[in-house]
């Protein structure tokens, strides 16, 4: 019997004081022009970072998260030769690594014979994604073959994801065997109206200056803004599952996903603007026909003079009824909030919207795997 798809919808709705949590090249805080004014942007980019980072931190740093994004994939793969070998000097371990490597399609930098900083010689084109247990299967193999197969080496990268590579997906341009094809979608968070970029001057006085002393030791001028952002992001639960190989560790993955993308955000400027703040609004539905991204709710920009937080759940949520007519009504719908929202399935808490999401995803994978 063929696995039924399963998606996981997550809408959020946040207020954002002012704030520059991702900056462009100039500095500026992101935009896009969206119904044709200038939004708040965030990247997906951004928010996948805070969420990597979250789910490290909220689990104990737990071996089924340990993924590295890192252009020092031979030095991590050297310390664990090591780490089974004991006889290995660093020097040979990492020369080891560079080769295996290499021997699977992995590009290094060229470095100038002028340079020299011999770990330039040890890092690879790109950053490459790598869980830790994708770095102990391929030691051990190196460690417990004489001859070193290309084929099999490639094989054991796609038995045991990191949650992060699982969810977010590997791509490696100069090899697409090493690919891993995303389970989860992050959309870019934009503002559910327009805004007008604003600009803090500020001056900062040398302390150790002479009573005499005027004026100001440094000036200059950072661009903020502030907005209620919607953001929205998917998980597809059968390639989820498919990509870590055990249903427990996907279902453990998925509620892992769910508080990371709730509460996470990224640190741009925090020192600066203490913007942390939690979401006001979580709808997270359960689907059996499509992934939806209800931002067409904002396409006509929100307008009010008393906060846009209410009126941005109100067109949120009939743009949510709106699409029914398109696709299939969702399995369940589970919406926690602090304001005022016309749906059924109302959460107490985070706790409890997790709970419900992951009892109805689990249910549905048990029920599914009894009948195949």
């Amino acid at each position: 019997m063929k696995q039924e798809n399963l998606y996981v919808d997550i809408n959020v709705l946040q207020t954002v004081p002012s704030s520059n949590i991702n900056r462009d090249d100039t500095g500026s805080p992101k935009t896009a022009v969206y119904g044709g004014v200038t939004r708040s942007r965030v990247s997906s980019q951004s928010w996948k970072r805070a969420m990597r980072i979250a789910f490290a931190e909220d689990n104990d740093d737990a071996e089924w998260l340990k993924g590295h994004r890192t252009k020092r994939s031979a030095k991590l793969l050297a310390d664990e030769l090591m780490k089974q070998d004991g006889s290995l000097s660093f020097e040979d371990a990492r020369k080891k690594a560079k080769e295996i490597l290499s021997a699977m399609g992995v590009k290094f930098d060229r470095v100038k014979k002028s340079d020299k900083n011999d770990d330039k010689d040890y890092e690879t084109k790109v950053l490459l994604f790598f869980s830790h247990g994708e770095l102990e299967k391929l030691a051990k193999y190196a460690l417990t073959n004489d001859e070193f197969d290309k084929k099999e080496a490639k094989k054991l990268l796609n038995e045991k994801q990191s949650i992060d590579i699982a969810l977010f997906g590997r791509m490696v341009a100069d090899d697409p065997e090493l690919n891993v094809d995303a389970s989860s979608q992050v959309a870019h968070a934009i503002s559910t109206h327009e805004i007008v970029p604003e600009f803090d001057y500020f001056t900062a006085v040398d302390d150790a200056q002479s009573n005499g002393e005027s004026g100001s030791a440094m000036l200059g001028t950072i661009e903020y803004d502030s907005s209620t952002l919607y953001r929205y992001a998917n998980v597809n639960v059968k390639e989820l599952i498919n990509n870590i190989g055990n249903n427990d560790v996907a279902i453990k993955g998925l509620r892992a996903f769910l508080k990371a993308f709730v509460m996470s955000m990224p640190n741009g400027k925090q020192n600066t603007f203490a913007n942390k703040t939690v979401p006001q609004y979580v709808m997270v539905t359960v689907r059996k026909d499509t992934p939806v991204n209800l931002v067409s709710a904002f396409e006509e920009p929100v307008t009010s003079r008393k906060g846009y937080l209410q009126p941005s759940i109100k067109k949120l949520e009939k743009e949510f009824q709106n699409t029914q007519k398109f696709v299939q009504k969702p399995l369940a719908t589970f919406v926690l909030t602090t304001a005022a929202s016309g749906l059924e399935g109302q959460a107490d808490n985070l706790d409890d919207l997790m709970s419900k999401v992951v009892e109805t995803v689990e249910t549905r994978v048990k029920n599914e795997d009894a009948n195949n």
